[in-house]
């Protein structure tokens, strides 16, 4: 091709791509003034209404006074299929307006996407009035279960469950949770919605939403000090939980179950068990109950009858990170600090469990319950 058939070619490639700028600009100068003329025009999803007035297999015409005609085709068309089979000329239905680029001059409309504002915006009214709902559990997972409402996936956070609900894994094994949790699939249960944020696709449940205001109110009756009956619905490893009426139950935790140390509270309580409580705390709409504060306190008496630079038998009963727990009588201990024999190797050669040995106090605070001890037993000394 010749230098001059070229100059040729690209001057009838500028024409042409001239002409079809000139033919959009026409047309979208013509679908402006069109818009123009229209008082208050829709916006961009926005939420219309209108009547069918076409129906074939391809597109949805609606009548949308005073905007013009609607139509919902092509991806649209076929997402809203299940929808669209079931419509009649003459029904009225809501629809979200999504282009004005159509070719043909008709507004871009698509039910599907009005449907799921529509629900939405019912999520968002039933947050702000506190609607409450029975759904089933479709799913869990290790955070906590699924729930599905009006076509939409929910989350229900395990922190959002009832007592009743919560799973209380001994050691708080994830996997433990998961399987807790998976027993409840399928089950119907009483939630509110608590957050709805439609941009981001969040739907957030709680089991406790109502219960908790009421809780506040059955929580008011009581203060620290006052002595309970109770029964015990839930141990864990750090404690045990107790129910004291219908509605409220309160957590014993570990360091308030008994005067003595206490490892493992499922040796102590089963689920099922009475016992007497005190309301050691009372704060946001929560109770914390104490058992050992029923119980005589064993430092009262330990006051009375030892001092410091005493020689008492002691017998070991846990090692930890600062040496060895030595108790001298029920719920009365002091620490054996490692320093005393270097390393820790060499004190749990010289002191062993369950046996007894000779010490000396070193520090006696029955006030703070605190004492320490140092090893007496010389001549049983192995190092």
């Amino acid at each position: 091709m010749t230098t001059k058939e070229k100059e040729v070619v690209s001057k009838t490639d500028e024409m042409e791509g001239a002409e079809e700028a000139a033919r959009q600009n026409k047309k979208d100068s013509e679908m402006g003034k069109l818009f123009a003329a229209i008082t208050n025009p829709p916006e961009l999803e926005s939420l219309v209404e209108g009547t069918v007035i076409g129906l074939d297999n391809k597109a949805v015409y609606v009548d949308l006074p005073p905007y013009g005609t609607g139509i919902i085709y092509g991806r649209e068309f076929i997402n809203a299929r299940d929808i669209i089979r079931k419509m009649n000329i003459g029904d009225t239905i809501s629809a979200k307006v999504i282009s004005f680029d159509n070719e043909e001059g008709y507004i871009e409309i698509s039910i599907k996407e009005a449907r799921q504002a529509l629900i939405w915006g019912e999520a968002e009214e039933a947050v702000r009035d506190s609607k409450v709902f029975e759904l089933p559990i479709t799913d869990a997972n290790k955070g906590g279960l699924l729930i599905n409402w009006q076509g939409i996936t929910g989350f229900l956070p395990a922190s959002q469950l009832k007592p009743e609900h919560y799973p209380r894994v001994q050691d708080g094994d994830k996997d433990k949770i998961l399987d807790e949790l998976k027993k409840l699939i399928g089950e119907k249960i009483t939630v509110s919605i608590i957050t709805a944020l439609p941009r981001e696709g969040k739907l957030i449940f709680s089991e406790k939403g109502m219960e908790e205001k009421g809780k506040g109110e059955i929580v008011e009756k009581y203060a620290v000090g006052d002595v309970l009956d109770g029964e015990v619905t839930g141990v864990v490893e750090f404690g045990v939980f107790v129910k004291v009426e219908e509605g409220l139950e309160g957590l014993v935790h570990i360091s308030e179950m008994d005067w003595g140390l206490v490892e493992d509270p499922k040796q102590l309580y089963k689920i099922g068990d009475k016992v007497k409580v005190r309301v050691i705390d009372v704060k946001d709409g929560k109770i914390s109950l104490s058992i050992k504060q029923l119980k005589e306190n064993p430092w009262a008496d330990a006051a009375k009858k030892y001092k410091k630079d005493d020689v008492v038998d002691g017998v070991i009963i846990k090692f930890n990170k600062h040496g060895a727990l030595a108790s001298i009588e029920e719920g009365v201990a002091g620490l054996v600090h490692v320093s005393e024999f270097g390393s820790d190797e060499k004190l749990r050669k010289t002191l062993e469990l369950g046996k007894t040995y000779k010490f000396k106090i070193n520090l006696f605070e029955p006030n703070e319950m605190k004492m320490t001890l140092s090893f007496a037993d010389k001549d049983d000394d192995k190092s």
